[in-house]
This record gives structure tokens, C-alpha cells and sequence, in this order.
């Protein structure tokens, strides 16, 4: 019986620093789950319960790079934590990535992965 994943990868399969990420996950040999949240979305549940282990707030994981935080006004907006959780369910591109949770430590964004292993 194969022994379960340490861990999980929500990445973005085009994305350049997911792909980097990748690649060093593969290179360190970490046994961890990949998940590209693109093709299989989060749900609203999920997406709490990460935002929850990661300890930031919902405001804090979106990508301020991404069109859709300008067009839809999110610099002028004060959209309330469960908005913001709609609308990145929604516009996954919203969401800060990749998100690396590896028992009970997690990182967003351009990670360092020895801190992981």
C-alpha cells in the first residue's frame, strides 16, 4: 500500500514561478501531491480551509498582478473576506500562487522550499 503524500503543490500548469517551483519540488525528490487548481478549481470550502492554513487573510492572497483585481476595482473596492472568496472561486486567477501546505507549514508564492523539507 503506497504511503500518502506528504504534502500538496496548488499551482498554475503556465505559470513561471509554479513551474520553477515544480522543478525544484522534483529536484528535492519531495514526495507531494500537485494540484493545478486551474483545471481542477477550488471550491469555497477548500479555499477558506487553505487561506486558514497559509494565516493570511483573504485581502492578502490575491495577485494584485492579475486583469481581473483591476477590473473589477479590488485597489478601490473594500470587498468583505467572503466577496473576495466568491470572486476568487470564481476568477482563480485572483489567487496568490503557487501555494505549497506541507503538514502543518504553508507558503504562497515564490517559496523556499528547504524550509519545507
Amino acid at each position: 500500500m503506497p504511503k500518502s503524500k506528504s504534502g500538496i503543490v496548488y499551482h498554475k500548469s503556465s505559470c513561471i514561478t509554479c513551474k520553477r517551483t515544480l522543478d525544484e519540488i522534483d529536484r528535492m525528490k519531495m514526495d507531494i501531491e500537485k494540484r493545478d487548481f486551474f483545471k481542477d478549481p477550488f471550491t469555497e470550502e477548500e479555499l477558506k480551509k487553505i487561506i486558514k492554513i497559509v494565516g493570511k487573510s483573504p485581502y492578502e492572497m490575491l495577485r494584485k498582478r492579475d486583469k481581473m483585481y483591476k477590473e473589477l476595482g479590488l485597489e478601490d473596492k473594500k470587498p468583505s473576506d467572503s466577496q473576495i472568496i466568491k470572486l476568487m472561486v470564481k476568477y482563480p486567477g485572483l489567487i496568490q500562487r503557487p501555494i505549497i501546505i506541507k503538514k502543518n507549514m504553508a507558503t504562497v508564492g515564490k517559496a523556499d522550499l528547504k524550509k519545507l523539507k
